[in-house]
């Protein structure tokens, strides 16, 4: 399975910890955006972030995927601290192990779907024929091989955010981030998607999902992060989906996904 292959980088056992943030900071000007944010992420698990808009969800994103740094604090991913990282060596971090799919897609208009896929490990190096054939598979894998040639503008959303995932996929990252990835699409295609990333979770990929959407973080993930002005004010298993919480923490979900 394509999508499941090892990365023949060593991988981490279920369990361990891959991620750790402690006490970070992030300032913007005077304003706090994280202040004090402390959170572990172990291999193979699923979390989602909710949180009203402007709480610092995409933030948090942000300074995991190595796109910001911490004013104070440290991001630790795979042993390796993001924030004191040099620039060659952030961008070989987000190269080896960071995936990103994105809300509004991001796709380059001009490159057909399969370009778009193909470029992400072109741009690591990978030969152009080399990186193809690992697009296909994953096209082929993701339902969407008949798309290969279609340029974003065709695509429906669906679509769209499908070859978003391949290309979060190509370079088959340890660690998924996925922003706000059901925002953009309809009812239907919002379902298909929360269907493709927990059948990834399911095959053992980690994922940290940044969401409005309380069905996505109910369906597809086994823990909820609530953050508030910047900080963590909860967090609630979902191994059982929502009959595992307790009312308060039902209601606490369901505020969320609508103040959000």
């Amino acid at each position: 399975m394509v999508i499941g292959e090892s990365t023949g980088q060593t991988e981490p056992a279920a369990g361990q910890v891959v991620v750790r943030l402690e006490d970070v900071r992030k300032e913007y000007g005077e304003t706090a955006a994280l202040d004090g944010v402390s959170l572990e992420i172990s291999a193979g698990e699923a979390v989602a972030v909710m949180g009203p808009s402007g709480c610092g969800k995409s933030t948090l994103l942000n300074m995991i995927a190595g796109l910001d740094r911490p004013t104070s604090g440290s991001v630790v991913v795979h042993g390796e601290d993001v924030g004191r990282l040099g620039e060659k060596a952030l961008a070989l971090y987000r190269r080896r192990h960071i995936g990103m799919i994105f809300q509004f897609f991001n796709l380059i208009d001009d490159l057909s779907a399969l370009d778009n896929v193909a470029l992400a490990a072109q741009l690591t190096g990978t030969p152009a024929g080399q990186a193809r054939r690992r697009a296909l598979e994953l096209f082929d894998e993701l339902g969407i091989a008949d798309r290969r040639n279609a340029y974003p503008a065709v695509l429906s959303g669906g679509e769209r955010q499908r070859v978003g995932v391949a290309r979060a996929l190509m370079n088959r990252p340890a660690l998924l981030l996925a922003d706000e990835p059901t925002g953009a699409l309809d009812s239907r295609a919002g379902e298909q998607v929360m269907d493709l990333l927990l059948d990834l979770n399911q095959i053992g990929q980690t994922l940290l999902l940044v969401t409005h959407d309380e069905r996505l973080a109910q369906r597809c993930a086994s823990r909820l992060v609530e953050l508030a002005d910047g900080r963590v004010v909860g967090e609630h298993s979902l191994d059982d989906g929502e009959h595992g919480l307790t009312e308060d923490e039902k209601n606490d979900a369901h505020s969320l996904g609508r103040t959000a």
